[in-house]
């Protein structure tokens, strides 16, 4: 497969030589003069010194082929730019996104950005899964639309220990997809009353996850 990535810092200098691992063409993209040389030198012939968020150096490393165009540069609102153009001005099938703040990713899927990567939602997702008060972690986009599933362990003294799925207060438009309960699955219907340990699966809008989340754990 041939992949097109922008932004040659640490995430895109990495992920460019773990697809040349695995067997994949690769351009990268790299507006830096110095650092796509030093990138050269360590990867080979597989780098354009230009701005990727012009549309004719995206035509020039072949985006109009590629299976995906992979935006990692340090900025949100290049990584976005980068992504728009690949997508209507190449045509790519898949565009993905490095998004620094997680308070963006909902502007991204709104401007019709295919996947978006947030590694400050996934190092919070994995700190407070591991507190003690309980878990509270965003799992994954939905693809295509502005839903996420949610993940929340019921801790003692949580609000939602005790309630009836009706009366836990999800924001408008959320749907509780299942409970983990002592290693099984437990079904969500409106006789059903949540535990201290459970594990509730939600689907929400991305945009009320706050919402989701004082909902269950206060």
């Amino acid at each position: 497969m041939y992949f097109v990535i922008a932004g040659g810092g640490e995430v895109g200098f990495h992920l460019a030589k773990a697809l040349l691992e695995s067997g994949h063409e690769i351009m990268l993209i790299e507006v830096d003069r110095h650092r796509a040389q030093w990138i050269e030198e360590q990867l080979g012939s597989v780098v354009l010194n230009a701005a990727a968020d012009e549309g004719r150096y995206q035509l020039e490393a072949g985006c109009q082929r590629a299976e995906a165009v992979i935006a990692v540069t340090g900025m949100d609102a290049a990584n976005l730019v980068i992504c728009q153009v690949a997508k209507w001005r190449c045509n790519v099938p898949r565009v993905i996104a490095r998004v620094n703040d997680p308070k963006n990713e909902i502007v991204f899927k709104a401007l019709g950005i295919d996947e978006t990567i947030s590694s400050t939602r996934v190092i919070m997702g994995v700190i407070e899964q591991e507190l003690p008060t309980g878990g509270f972690m965003p799992l994954m986009p939905l693809t295509g639309s502005h839903l996420e599933l949610i993940e929340a362990e019921i801790a003692s003294g949580a609000p939602s220990a005790g309630e009836k799925v009706p009366a836990l207060g999800l924001p408008r438009g959320s749907a509780i997809g299942g409970i983990v309960r002592k290693g099984g699955v437990v079904h969500a219907d409106d006789d059903t009353a949540v535990e201290v340990g459970d594990r509730i699966i939600v689907l929400a809008p991305t945009k009320d996850e706050s919402d989701v989340k004082k909902a269950l754990l206060g």
